[in-house]
């Protein structure tokens, strides 16, 4: 057979999916969610106690001179915070005297002396002003002289970029981590003796235990130009995330490396990484200083994890109000109240209600008619006799289904029967035209329990 078109075919699943009505979500997915994939049933720790060790080698060039380690990395000691230099702006042989104020300083620029006040210290300068206006560094302007480390840094600083050689920066972090509540501890680096880490690099499938990255990758990795990066500064964040299941084998539990940019490199005001040092020495007796304000990329590593193991207190507790909130605490509660409390029968009346079947007579006008039709009637009233016709047409029917009327609420009383006249208009035998004193009476089940 030919299939059917596509318009056709569209219809059907259309006319299929009206019947199959609107989609309703399991109402046990939110718990089998909460208590399987969160593992609700387990006990946790977040946060966990950590050591952080850094080291970085790597040699580099800049217009100069050749930097070494020692020379530009900041601080030295291998913390979880570091900056590697990209980039210098020297300030050479500075010397305690005076000279000509920086114009990038508030209210510096000067026509006489008449606009330098003495003795005035401006917190954001350079030096304590003598008074004085002095021609600039170069060009035509003038600032106001001040005592202090002459030349000041925009008088006589020179750049020099590092970051040629930079992307080649090795850098080893070593992490160990202890959750206190599991008594669990564990480290980054793989425990061989076989000079491995002398040759390796990481990466995440076949190195995951060697970590020593490069700094290219890092920076890579959290989406910036290196380049860019090198002459303005900025703070890449290295995290560490160890979420274990302690329920599994030790083996299980691995770190997971994330690198991302800490600071906002689209807002001008707060982008970029930069701080500043000095190196003194003297000269012929007198104290001399070289000034370095530094740009470089800051490294901030950042651990964080969480770990879970059985506990039988939070599974209780969490399977408890999962029960509870589906309807099967009720259920539970009303078959043990039903099934072992003494007064089971008590309970049982005021939970349940009682509905009667009533029985017709036979003799009724609605009887006589059913069997004329040819329909089954209920069987007949104590009250009443099948007369004539009635009775063989009921013999003829006795072998059909009985029809039961709808149950209705039991009366408090049996209506009194009332007499009507038979077919014809002539007087006949008394039958019974509403329903009789006796009745069936059942128990109806509301929800189901009696299954139990």
């Amino acid at each position: 057979p030919k299939p059917a078109p596509p318009a056709l075919r569209a219809g059907a699943t259309s006319q299929a999916s009206r019947a199959a009505g609107p989609w309703r979500p399991d109402p046990a997915s939110p718990h089998r969610y909460v208590f399987i994939v969160q593992k609700s049933y387990q006990d946790s720790e977040t946060g966990p106690e950590s050591s952080v060790i850094t080291k970085v080698k790597g040699l580099t060039l800049s217009e100069h001179k050749v930097w070494d380690v020692e020379e530009y990395v900041k601080p030295p000691e291998g913390g979880s915070v570091f900056s590697i230099i990209t980039r210098i702006e020297v300030t050479s042989f500075q010397t305690l005297g005076t000279c000509a104020e920086s114009m990038r300083v508030r209210n510096a620029t000067c026509d006489s002396d008449e606009d330098c006040v003495a003795g005035q210290l401006d917190m954001l300068g350079n030096g304590l002003r003598t008074g004085r206006c002095v021609p600039y560094y170069h060009g035509p302007s003038k600032t106001c002289e001040v005592s202090g480390w002459c030349p000041v840094e925009d008088g006589a600083s020179v750049s020099q970029f590092l970051g040629k050689m930079a992307p080649n920066f090795t850098i080893l972090i070593k992490n160990s981590i202890h959750y206190p509540k599991f008594q669990f501890s564990k480290g980054n680096i793989e425990n061989r003796k076989d000079g491995y880490l002398r040759h390796c690099t990481f990466h995440e499938v076949s190195d995951l235990y060697c970590p020593i990255f490069k700094l290219g990758y890092i920076v890579e990795q959290a989406g910036e130009n290196f380049t860019e990066l090198a002459h303005t500064g900025g703070v890449i964040g290295v995290i560490i995330n160890w979420d274990c299941d302690l329920d599994l084998s030790a083996s299980m539990c691995n770190p997971k490396y994330s690198f991302r940019r800490l600071d906002p490199k689209h807002i001008p005001a707060s982008s970029g990484y930069n701080f500043r040092f000095a190196k003194y020495y003297r000269i012929n007796g007198s104290s001399t200083r070289t000034l370095i304000k530094a740009y470089g990329i800051r490294i901030d590593v950042i651990v964080h994890g969480q770990a879970g193991k059985f506990s039988l207190i939070p599974t209780i507790i969490n399977l408890a109000t999962a029960l509870t909130s589906i309807g099967v605490g009720s259920f539970l509660c009303d078959w043990i109240l039903l099934t072992f409390m003494n007064k089971n029968k008590v309970y049982s009346h005021k939970k349940f209600d009682k509905v009667c079947t009533p029985r017709h007579s036979s003799g009724s006008w609605p009887v006589i008619l059913a069997l004329v039709l040819g329909q089954a009637p209920p069987p007949p009233g104590p009250c009443s006799t099948l007369p004539g016709l009635a009775g063989q047409l009921w013999g003829e029917g006795q072998s059909q289904v009985l029809a039961v009327p709808p149950p209705r609420p039991c009366p408090t009383s049996a209506p009194s029967e009332q007499m009507v006249d038979a077919p014809g208009g002539g007087a006949g035998p008394g039958l019974c035209a509403s329903e009789p004193s006796q009745q069936d009476c059942t128990l109806t089940d509301a929800r189901g329990l009696a299954q139990l």
